[in-house]
């Protein structure tokens, strides 16, 4: 279980910094923040170590009396806010929750420092059902010697006699995107506390006003001494 520290956030879109030196770094910029701890989970009560944590407030008539009634009355009473659009419960481990109380704000700066490598999880856009060509990347079929309707295929999809049956796993037309994806290893390159915005060097999965879940890489490589 990844229990690195971390932090949810709203995708805001892609941009460029320039370097003291005159070199562009290309940057995704996340709006992460702020982020309120609505509720702790301990291994006395609950068996792990989490927080659980709000990003935008929802608005009164958006909100149903159930989740109304966890603000005022129910789990979520000590954080004293409004309803909050996005709930998420992060792993952490006992060290990182003791840093924040119920009802904080997290700073980024509490979190991240520039230069570290993290890991951007998010949910890439969906595309529908697509063929073959734009799925897998497939070359589409011969384009001369009277190709009729081909063009775009995906070609044999089995063999005749033996086994006699199309094989699992073959690359086929069928729902492409809306998925969960990881990208690994990326730099943070600067941080606007004030803000919240937390501007990180490369690409993340998703579209503009996405959730995204940022956290302290868990496959950094050691320098060799």
């Amino acid at each position: 279980m990844n229990q690195n520290p971390g932090i949810i956030g709203k995708k805001v879109g892609f941009t460029q910094l320039f370097q003291d030196d005159g070199n562009v770094v290309r940057v995704t910029v996340v709006q992460a923040g702020p982020v309120t701890v609505l509720g702790k989970r301990t291994v006395e009560k609950d068996g792990y170590t989490a927080l659980v944590l709000g990003l935008g407030d929802r608005k009164e008539k958006h909100t149903s009396k159930p989740l109304a009634g966890q603000f005022k009355k129910g789990t979520f009473a000590g954080a004293n806010g409004t309803p909050k659009k996005v709930i998420q419960e992060l792993r952490c481990t006992d060290e990182f929750a003791g840093k924040f109380e119920v009802g904080a704000v997290i700073k980024l700066d509490q979190v991240f420092e520039v230069g570290q490598k993290v890991d951007a999880r998010g949910t890439t856009r969906g595309r529908g059902f697509s063929g073959v060509v734009r799925r897998w990347s497939f070359a589409g079929g011969v384009q001369t010697h009277g190709t009729h309707e081909y063009r775009r295929h995906g070609g044999s999809i089995g063999t005749n006699m033996t086994p006699g049956r199309t094989l699992p796993n073959i690359k086929m037309g069928g729902q492409y995107g809306n998925e969960t994806v990881s990208i690994l290893n990326l730099k943070v390159a600067r941080i606007d506390v004030e803000n919240n915005l937390l501007m990180i060097e490369g690409g993340i999965p998703g579209s503009k006003n996405g959730l995204i879940l940022v956290r302290h890489a868990v496959k950094v490589r050691k320098r060799r001494a």
